[in-house]
């Protein structure tokens, strides 16, 4: 997909890709050039530890958008290869 940069330096991210990946409003992305190329990764949540009977657990520290059915799923299959 193709898209401009505006006067202030702004790069519209095409509404299905922020849907696809789940880019909301307010979300922070790295931004980061890399031999002539750049590369734009949603920010990983930030996290605190919790220990509990089971041992440590990560707890979002903002709340996130639920998963879906088809996101575990298809994140599940590409740990399993």
């Amino acid at each position: 997909m193709r898209t401009t940069i505006d006067r202030a330096g702004r790069i519209v991210v095409p509404k299905a890709i922020r849907e696809r990946l789940r880019l909301l409003a307010g979300g922070e992305v790295d931004i980061v050039e890399r031999d002539g190329v750049i590369e734009i990764v949603a920010a990983p949540a930030s996290v605190e530890l919790t220990e509990t009977a089971e041992g440590l657990v990560a707890t979002p520290i903002d709340s996130l958008p639920p998963l879906t059915d088809d996101e575990l799923f298809s994140a599940l299959d590409r740990t399993r290869r």
